[in-house]
């Protein structure tokens, strides 16, 4: 008897870590918001101009930065966006986010967000190559469809995310989180894209921070992964219900401590800093793509197809966060 109820409690322990780390969906289905679908083409345009730099996009190299700032200026520009850089000085060098916005101007904000920079001497085409294409398509679709929201999408690519900044108050997000912050902003939430553009089919393809994760998750890397912290399941259920129904990837989810390496290793945890709803939209990084901080991390390794279904998803979670 006493056997069966240890067993009882064991199993029900087990499914209750189950049902709060992985946030399952079980109503989802593919329903997309829109008609209007992500462009291969375009995702691999705007990779191939940052990867294709004279020098690597890391903070000593302030020409190839300011050309990189130009470049996202100049197609937010041209998609019928009136860009803005938002610059900042460390020991009197300037650095630059670059905003654009779509919608209401005093309405309520949901901010999409990701990194342009790359650590160290390398092309960073998945780290952080894929999130800036991805960026940049989504402002695109929306001008296309011209969706009418009671909401405002604020764009943001924020410079200095890798190291020597990261976790510093010298980060892109982090002066961004703290400028609207300062402003009393009300914000939404906060969608940040991080390594979208690495997948992988082969056995044993996807590692974890923790060895019990397997026991919830694939061992093999071609899904897409919602990430977000306890306490704020409520945004992660809504984008990955929302990227289901909008994607023909994968989607999965995690919603755990911040202490677990990989859950605040991004721009996301610089809004978490004020309490505001943020996730990471990620493959998950060194957990699966060997390539991460390596001079390897370059175009010839990305999948474009699935990579325009994780914009796809995105895509219908902006559309569909406020319904």
């Amino acid at each position: 008897m006493i056997w069966k109820i240890v067993l009882s409690f064991i199993l029900l322990l087990f499914t209750t870590i189950w049902f709060v780390i992985t946030t399952p969906i079980f109503a989802a289905s593919y329903k997309p918001l829109s008609s209007q679908k992500a462009n291969k083409d375009t995702l691999y345009k705007h990779v191939k101009f940052l990867t294709s730099t004279a020098l690597p996009r890391n903070y000593l190299n302030l020409e190839v930065l300011d050309s990189v700032t130009q470049y996202i200026q100049n197609e937010f520009n041209s998609y019928g966006y009136v860009s803005e850089k938002q610059t900042f000085k460390i020991e009197g060098i300037p650095y630059s986010n670059v905003l654009a916005s779509y919608g209401p101007k005093d309405a309520p904000r949901l901010i999409i967000g990701a990194h342009y920079d790359v650590c160290g001497e390398q092309d960073g085409a998945d780290d952080n190559a894929s999130g800036i294409a991805g960026l940049l398509e989504l402002a695109r679709l929306l001008q296309i469809q011209k969706p009418d929201l009671k909401y405002r999408i604020d764009f943001v690519a924020y410079t200095l995310e890798e190291p020597p900044f990261f976790r510093s108050e010298y980060m892109g997000s982090a002066v961004h989180a703290k400028s609207i912050n300062d402003a009393k902003t009300k914000v939404l939430g906060m969608i940040c894209l991080e390594m979208i553009g690495y997948f992988s089919d082969k056995p044993k393809s996807q590692e974890y921070p923790i060895g019990l994760l397997k026991l919830f998750y694939p061992t093999v890397g071609n899904y897409i992964t919602v990430v977000g912290k306890i306490g704020q399941g409520k945004i992660l259920r809504k984008v990955k219900s929302k990227m289901i129904e909008g994607s023909k990837i994968s989607v999965k989810s995690i919603n755990a401590p911040s202490i677990i390496p990989g859950i605040d290793f991004s721009d996301h945890q610089n809004y978490w800093k004020y309490d505001y709803d943020a996730v990471m939209i990620t493959n998950t990084a060194f957990y699966r793509n060997m390539n991460y901080h390596q001079t390897t991390d370059t175009i010839e390794t990305l999948d474009f197809d699935r990579m325009t279904e994780v914009v796809n998803g995105v895509y219908n979670a902006m559309l569909g966060f406020v319904e």
